[in-house]
């Protein structure tokens, strides 16, 4: 056992944070953990995501889902642990994605929106260790219409 080893463990029986740290563990399945992410969303306008806000008895938990906007695409990285990619569901409409999944207890469900700029025609998601990845090629726009002067 070194110095520091025998004053840790001197600070941590004075401060009974040994009792705090075993109540806790005692009480962390005890309630739903809820909380709100607010970022940038595609336009640059403030996007609040509400996470945990999913009715207990139902079973759904909402997945925290990460929006990295790039200047070619825009990646969703959602963390769905315990389900099989084959019961992972994706819809893309009108800017919306509409995520879910269902295998035995886990039900998972998110609609995040993601910019009416999405390419429909080319998204990749891969399914992997509980991490669904999205990928969505955003629209080329236009480099502007040249207009004559009369």
């Amino acid at each position: 056992m070194t110095m520091f080893d025998s004053e840790f463990n001197r600070l941590f029986r004075m401060s009974g944070m040994a009792d705090i740290l075993e109540e806790l563990g005692r009480n962390a399945r005890s309630g739903p953990c809820c909380g709100c992410v607010i970022t940038a969303g595609p336009d640059g306008t403030p996007v609040v995501r509400e996470y945990g806000s999913e009715d207990p008895a139902s079973g759904t938990r909402e997945p925290v889902v990460d929006t990295i906007v790039g200047e070619k695409e825009v990646k969703l990285v959602a963390e769905m642990p315990g389900v099989e990619k084959t019961d992972v569901k994706i819809t893309v409409d009108d800017g919306t994605v509409d995520l879910s999944a269902e295998h035995d207890e886990k039900k998972y469900h998110a609609r995040v929106s993601i910019g009416d700029r999405i390419d429909e025609d080319h998204i990749r998601a891969t399914y992997k260790n509980g991490i669904l990845q999205i990928v969505f090629k955003l629209e080329e726009k236009p480099a502007g219409k040249k207009v004559e002067v009369e």
